[in-house]
């Protein structure tokens, strides 16, 4: 397998007047493409610090990422332009635009690339029906239940062909069945070849991904590969 991210030595200082929190403390690890991760912690490990530093949203204080093979320093002028076209992005209150129609949120990524709009619309459409909403494409997001909604989020994660998704507790506010239906997308996808890292409290969640890391107090406490599903 082919190396997409390397991390080394990885930290995150927040400075504080009195005191220094150290939010990532030391975090090396390599993820290959094709990979279907999970990061698991408690509140205040360090696991979503992390996760915006992969998705180019936030900088680390000391140490080195790697992206396919280019560091942190080498893209940092074009930070905006990798993050469009390499990583989409799933969060946990799905982050849909309430006064746009379910197929223009999902459109949204292509309109930085100045693709022409018959192409954002055809794309647009092409993953909402692959996640299953063809009917839905002109309704507002406050139209849909929860599940719907974090299906559109994943459909406007993909509209840009990505590399790597990013997926922040994409199931923690859905209930355990349209929770599974979710993980059911991203586990299809990452079959289909997309590299996908999830933070997730759930342990049931964690399960369906084929490897586990583990963060406790900034620090990788264990990192272990499950029998590929």
């Amino acid at each position: 397998m082919m190396e997409l991210i390397k991390l080394h030595n990885l930290k995150k200082i927040y400075k504080r007047k009195y005191s220094n929190t150290h939010a990532l403390d030391g975090i090396s690890l390599t993820i290959n493409q094709g990979e279907l991760v999970s990061i698991m912690g408690p509140s205040g490990s360090g696991k979503s610090t992390l996760l915006h530093i992969l998705g180019l949203m936030d900088s680390p204080t000391e140490g080195e990422y790697v992206l396919k093979g280019r560091t942190l320093q080498a893209i940092r002028s074009q930070l905006h332009k990798t993050r469009n076209l390499m990583i989409g992005f799933v969060f946990q209150h799905f982050a849909l635009l309430k006064d746009y129609t379910v197929l223009d949120n999902v459109a949204l990524p292509l309109t930085f690339r100045r693709s022409r709009h018959r192409e954002r619309i055809a794309k647009a459409q092409f993953y909402l029906e692959k996640v299953g909403l063809k009917e839905h494409m002109d309704k507002k997001p406050d139209e849909l239940s929860g599940g719907q909604q974090q299906r559109v989020a994943i459909a406007r994660a993909l509209v840009g062909e990505p590399e790597l998704i990013l997926a922040d507790e994409p199931t923690g506010n859905l209930d355990r069945k349209t929770g599974d239906e979710i993980m059911e997308i991203l586990q299809q996808l990452n079959k289909e070849g997309k590299t996908i890292i999830i933070v997730t409290h759930d342990l049931e969640i964690a399960r369906k991904t084929n490897r586990i890391i583990e963060i406790m107090d900034g620090k990788i406490y264990t990192d272990r590969i499950l029998q590929c599903l």
